[in-house]
């Protein structure tokens, strides 16, 4: 069985706001609980006793008829049932009840007190309103839940409610404290005033309105403000007037039963005194009139401030009367302006109706349009359909024509590769047809030949600037030459060499032979000239800093990948690795930068510039030094001016943000192990990379390879896959270019 929900009784007002602001503080307080809530409100029932509220002020319920009594009850009712329902809907999804509770001649403070004992009643939340009479004085409603807090039980919680906020009462000195939730006092009730003090203030000089017994002799103004503010002003001290009426019919009666006695004893006193003079001693006799005369002087006392008293009522009934006949005169005013006003609004009604009929006559109208308006839009919608079929029609025309140009496009880019292919077969086909020619030739010549200067000069056509590829270095001039039905390089010594000198520099070249160093096709002794096989792509710097800006619109430039810069640096590494390895001591190159690395027309790397320089380790750390730096230029494709010493200070990652995007999206992972290997040979003059050999980087760099062409075969890359074909072509390399030693 379900426990059943505690209860909240909840007493509100009139003041529909002030009770929305209470019911909201509980609502707040247990919003955590499940409660049920019981709406305590006191309804006041008219009686003959009572005030009612009329158009001509605030009359005694007497003076209506009984059927207009009952429909001012009625009114009243609904107004309460209306105010209850708003209270009911003000909780929500709270379960709330109304609890009703007539008004008696009972205070309102005790008749609360009494129903908290009748209904155990043990959480009760009371707005300030609630204590508030009709009248809606706050020092009444104060001096009200001072005492409901007072005399509250202790089984029951007493929350008094004032602007939506919790307030505190406490005594101090014989005084009512009202706080609220902060502790700023807003509210003191003192020692109620008794009626004679109240009575006594109304007419005394003293009072809160010292002339309103002249009012009448002032013949006040039915619309002057002073009129009506004095009315307002006095209007609760009439009413204190009438129940003080009310109350002294009473005592007129016994007050007239006590002078019938009095009179009554003063015709038989002559009687008594008869027979005490008879009967009594002088002694009884002296205090029996001493007792006579008391009774006399408290008689005339009496009789004295009756008589003040009657003066007393009259001025305040003569005050009274004057100041309802001005409210009369007032309010007879106001019918009149009422009746007026009236007449007006009656001719703004009629003026409105005319307006009214107007309105009607201008909606038949828009009626007639609409209809129009709606034939319209049906023959609109109907062209609207024929349009959207057209528009189908015509989108399914236009899907089929897009699919259609597709297709053409495809076709055009599949003819265009078909024609790549077989222009590189083409160029593959001559290019074989030359090295044929050459291979026969060689093998006549034994695969080196002294040219004549006659041959060389024919070749260059005299050494023409249009065949001059560049001056630079030690080669001083390069010529670009036919010999034999083949392209070669003729580079020319003009630096003053010997004979001697100049032999012995043609005999190192042609002992030194691989597959990735420019080789030597011979020489011209008496020009002092060496012939070298010619590469179509010329050199790296070319192709990594040029292509950038000035190399943009040549039709033979294409950014390197970043597949083939991991092959170049590759190659390198195999033709650096063999020149180190060569006994009895290694063969130095001293000046390995991108200008001396040349690319044929495969893109294959070989070196070229290689000199007579036979030196010790300190120079071997110099040329891995120099591919480091050449590692970084192919990762960033750039050629600053301190960027070894910028990458020395970087680490892996921040080198990472600068990689190159010309050759296309990087792997990560490859380009880190890259950068990884040129941090490592550009620190190989330091203790911890002392031993570090080029052997052990061309094993690195093999496996970086090895990675890079299995990830560009599962990307099936049209750039792997035209190298890869082109790798097996160059594979036709006559054995006149190969070293012996790999034949």
């Amino acid at each position: 069985m379900d426990t059943e929900e505690p209860k909240v009784y909840v007493a509100v007002g009139n003041d529909l706001q002030d009770g929305y602001r209470t019911l909201d503080w509980t609502l707040r307080k247990w919003k955590a609980q499940s409660i049920s809530i019981v709406i305590l409100h006191v309804t006041y029932n008219i009686s003959i006793k009572d005030f009612v509220y009329t158009p001509f002020g605030k009359l005694p319920a007497t003076s209506l008829s009984d059927e207009k009594l009952e429909i001012l009850k009625k009114y009243e009712q609904g107004k309460t049932d209306n105010l209850l329902s708003k209270y009911m809907g003000f909780c929500g999804k709270v379960k709330a009840e109304i609890l009703k509770v007539e008004k008696s001649d009972e205070p309102v403070h005790k008749l609360i007190l009494d129903l908290v004992s009748r209904l155990t009643i043990t959480k009760l939340v009371m707005g300030l309103s609630f204590m508030k009479p009709s009248a809606g004085k706050s020092r009444t409603a104060v001096s009200g839940s001072y005492f409901v807090h007072h005399h509250m039980p202790d089984y029951c919680e007493l929350f008094i409610i004032c602007g939506g906020k919790l307030v505190s009462l406490k005594g101090e000195n014989d005084e009512g404290i009202m706080e609220d939730d902060q502790g700023v006092k807003f509210a003191k009730m003192r020692e109620r005033v008794n009626f004679g003090n109240l009575w006594t203030k109304m007419f005394s000089g003293n009072g809160r309105n010292p002339n309103r017994l002249s009012i009448c002799s002032r013949g006040p103004d039915a619309d002057s403000p002073y009129s009506r503010s004095t009315w307002e002003n006095c209007v609760q001290e009439i009413e204190i007037y009438f129940q003080h009426l009310a109350s002294f019919n009473l005592d007129d009666a016994s007050n007239s039963e006590d002078g019938d006695e009095i009179l009554q004893t003063r015709a038989i006193e002559p009687n008594a005194a008869e027979q005490i003079d008879s009967n009594m001693s002088v002694a009884e006799r002296t205090e029996f009139m001493k007792s006579k005369i008391n009774e006399a002087r408290e008689m005339i006392r009496l009789k004295k401030k009756e008589t003040k008293d009657d003066a007393e009522r009259c001025a305040k009934a003569k005050w009274a009367i004057c100041l309802c006949n001005s409210r009369a005169d007032q309010l007879e005013s106001l019918t009149k302006e009422d009746v007026a006003s009236r007449m007006e609004i009656q001719r703004d009604l009629d003026s409105l109706k005319e307006q009214s009929c107007e309105v009607i006559r201008d909606v038949e109208e828009s009626k007639n349009r609409l209809s129009s308006l709606i034939e319209l839009q049906s023959e609109l919608s109907n062209k609207l359909q024929l349009s959207t079929m057209a528009k189908g029609h015509a989108e399914a025309q236009l899907e089929k024509a897009v699919i259609a140009r597709a297709e053409i496009v495809k076709d055009i880019e599949e003819l265009r590769r078909q024609r790549d292919v077989l222009h590189r077969r083409i160029e593959f086909c001559k290019e074989k047809d030359a090295i044929g020619m050459v291979i026969r030739s060689s093998e006549l010549s034994c695969a080196f030949r002294e040219y004549a200067a006659e041959d060389i000069r024919l070749a260059t056509e005299d050494f023409s600037e249009r065949f001059r590829l560049k001056c630079a270095g030690d080669w001083t001039n390069v010529y670009r030459g036919r010999l034999n039905h083949a392209s070669v390089a003729i580079k020319t010594l003009n630096n003053g060499l010997s004979e001697e000198d100049f032999q012995a520099k043609v005999s190192f070249l042609t002992a030194v032979r691989h597959p990735h160093l420019v080789a030597v096709m011979g020489c011209c002794s008496e020009l002092k000239c060496i012939v070298f096989e010619y590469m179509p792509n010329g050199n790296l710097r070319d192709k990594l800093f040029t292509s950038q800006r000035n190399y943009k619109n040549c039709s033979r430039a294409r950014a390197l990948r970043w597949l083939d810069r991991i092959h170049i640096a590759h190659e390198v590494c195999l033709g650096l690795s063999f020149l180190h390895s060569t006994e009895p001591r290694p063969i130095v190159h001293g000046s390995l930068t991108p200008s001396s690395i040349l690319l044929d027309r495969n893109l294959v790397a070989k070196i070229s510039g290689l000199g007579l320089n036979i030196c010790d380790q300190l120079n071997v750390r110099s040329d891995i030094r120099a591919f480091g730096t050449l590692l970084l230029h192919l990762l960033t494709g750039r050629n600053w001016a301190g960027l070894v010493e910028k990458a020395m200070a970087l680490d892996q990652t921040t080198l990472m943000q600068v990689l190159d995007g010309n050759a296309g999206i990087w792997p990560l992972d490859l380009a880190e192990e890259l950068a990884g290997i040129a941090l490592k040979c550009l620190s190989a003059d330091q203790d911890a990379n002392r031993d570090l050999r080029i052997a052990g980087v061309m094993k690195e760099l093999d496996e970086v390879r090895k990675k890079a062409d299995g990830l560009a075969d599962k990307r099936e890359s049209e750039v792997v896959t035209d190298r890869c074909a082109n790798k097996e072509d160059s594979n036709d390399v006559p054995s006149v270019f190969i070293c012996p030693i790999f034949q």
